[in-house]
């Protein structure tokens, strides 16, 4: 009874709330197995033995629930057997024997209590084995040494041995089993106490002289790509024992980058620097400092994105918010609802460096992209299709020359995050071409649905902008550089275009679609290069890049008489010329 009541009962409570929790703790785990993978914190291989981990505890409780089934059905087998051979034995005595009901249940009844007895004890042995392992806390030990450390932790030998000297001066019991067991386990707690107390010899080893004149590559060199530096007024910030979010919010600018690039960003280096002043914040890429910014760590910056007061009563330190340059200003955390209600965007320091080095970041995509990632994302796409990588790499393309192009598509705004599309268009130029430049213009043709899909649907009108007849082909016969080959814009006629499609976005206002410049192939990527530093968010299209379905919405044309917002329905159906998407 006590078998199965109290020890079998108890294991399979145990064991079945153990496998309940394991279960629905397994999607979690899982998740957070894909997040640490994608931050970069496991490798490909880790993620998997962790994930085998997972697995096997889940398979392991699962198992202990089952057998647990198996030790109480052995426990109620056992007693059905005693009622068998109680019955049995008295029915056997009285008409085989010839004996009376006294002595049948007196004889029989002994006996059969006697072999069930004997027969409980293994069942108690696995039922208390498989007790002791569904219940042991989880460690990194196994239960071995769990059990050998608990056993030699002296303070449980002390109580046993009291217990069981008292229990041996009780009269009638026996003396001769409790008392010699007492004292050993008195000799026990002093013998385990001494040990604890006796001072453990330190073994020092010998240290090699250090050479002063000796310089390693450690010393000089730092191989981590992206470096975050903080005046000793900023190094609280990091200290996550404080409470500190800053290197969480680290963290999250890494996996949101790595999300929208498409691939694993390098792990950053956040370090303090006695070259910066106390509240000073420097972001390094490869060793060379990218963005600075001075920081109020007490305060908090009050943004005006446009839509405060002007009439607001914040007392502060005018400055402006280092990401986008909005006017700000630093107050004190008191004034952070009167700001908020006066209509300003308010973000504690560590948000605002956040922010600031996702913006650095987010604009030099192919600075961040290896040899080492583009590998990565090889071996990704080889599991699912190994025919379509042995079409591109090793042959025709080194990892080198694939860097090269995948640097090209990121200069060009193009996410690799769905690299199969990529590839697949890259497979495809492949069969007309290997040079460089032409590969990309064939492939970005390939890809227009995705170019243009950026900027808006499938559905809206694309605001294209267009340069007149005669310009472009100024831009595309004039100048050109001998080493790539391609046209070279004048510097006025680069200023004159740059300054137009500044105002064309500013024109719009922050809320309307990006504009698009659709020009010749030939003269995309001068216009491109111009304008990502003049008009970052303005797409540069080749005419062969414009998806046939694509509405388009033409509202100037850049050295013309521009036709005032001039919307058409007619898709691209055809290749038609600049003067007709213009017309």
């Amino acid at each position: 009874i006590i078998n199965m009541v109290v020890v079998t009962k108890g294991a399979g409570r145990v064991s079945e709330v153990s496998a309940r929790f394991t279960l629905d703790a397994l999607p979690g785990k899982q998740m957070a197995i894909d997040a640490d993978l994608a931050a970069g914190l496991l490798t490909g291989d880790e993620a998997k033995a962790r994930r085998r981990e997972v697995a096997t505890e889940a398979d392991f409780y699962g198992s202990m629930d089952g057998s647990s089934k198996f030790e109480k059905g052995d426990a109620v087998a056992a007693l059905l057997i005693l009622g068998v051979n109680i019955i049995a034995g008295f029915c056997l005595g009285m008409i085989t024997h010839g004996l009376t009901a006294t002595q049948a249940a007196e004889f029989y009844i002994t006996l059969a209590i006697g072999d069930a007895l004997v027969a409980q004890v293994p069942s108690l042995l696995l039922s208390i084995a498989a007790a002791t392992i569904v219940t042991r806390v989880s460690d990194s030990r196994n239960l071995t040494d769990q059990i050998s450390g608990q056993f030699a932790n002296p303070a449980i030998w002390l109580p046993v041995a009291i217990i069981m000297g008292a229990i041996g001066v009780i009269p009638a019991m026996p003396q001769t089993i409790f008392l010699p067991a007492a004292g050993l386990a008195g000799w026990l707690w002093w013998g385990l106490k001494k040990r604890a107390a006796r001072p453990v010899p330190v073994v020092v080893e010998p240290v090699a002289a250090i050479d002063p004149g000796r310089i390693t590559l450690d010393d000089v060199s730092d191989h981590t790509l992206v470096t975050v530096e903080m005046g000793y007024g900023l190094v609280h910030l990091v200290d996550e024992r404080r409470g500190s979010p800053l290197v969480a919010r680290i963290t999250g600018v890494r996996k949101q980058l790595s999300q929208g690039f498409g691939f694993i960003v390098p792990q950053f280096r956040v370090r303090d620097s006695l070259e910066l002043a106390p509240n000073t914040y420097r972001v390094l890429l490869g060793g060379v400092p990218i963005a600075v910014g001075d920081m109020r760590p007490e305060k908090v910056l009050a943004i005006d994105a446009g839509e405060a007061n002007p009439d607001h009563g914040l007392r502060g330190e005018a400055t402006r918010d280092p990401s986008f340059g909005c006017p700000a200003i630093w107050i004190e955390p008191a004034q952070r609802d009167l700001a908020i209600a006066e209509g300003f965007l308010t973000v504690d320091a560590s948000t605002v460096i956040a922010t600031h080095l996702n913006q650095v970041l987010g604009d030099r995509p192919s600075a961040l992209l290896g040899p080492d990632e583009v590998k990565s994302i090889l071996e990704g796409v080889k599991d699912r299709s190994a025919g379509l990588i042995e079409t591109i790499h090793p042959q025709p393309m080194s990892l080198g020359a694939l860097t090269r192009l995948f640097h090209a598509l990121l200069d060009d705004g193009i996410s690799i995050a769905h690299p199969l599309p990529i590839l697949s268009a890259l497979s495809q130029a492949l069969q007309q071409t290997t040079d460089h430049e032409r590969l990309i213009d064939l492939m970005r043709a390939d890809l227009g649905n995705m170019i243009v899909g950026r900027a808006c649907g499938p559905n809206d009108r694309l605001p294209v902008v267009t340069l007149e007849a005669g310009l472009e082909q100024m831009i595309v016969s004039g100048m050109h550089d001998p080493a790539t080959g391609q046209p070279v814009i004048e510097p006025d006629l680069a200023r004159g275009i740059g300054e137009r499609v500044s105002d064309l976005i500013a024109e719009r206002g922050p809320g309307a679609l990006p504009i698009a410049l659709i020009v010749q192939p030939r003269a995309r990527r001068p216009l491109a290069s111009l304008l990502r530093l003049r008009a970052p968010n303005c797409l540069v299209l080749s005419i062969a890049e414009l998806p046939p379905s694509q509405p388009i919405e033409v509202i100037t044309v850049i050295g013309g008489e521009a036709p005032q917002s001039s919307q058409t329905n007619a898709t691209h159906e055809e290749q038609p010329t600049l003067e007709g998407i213009a017309a």
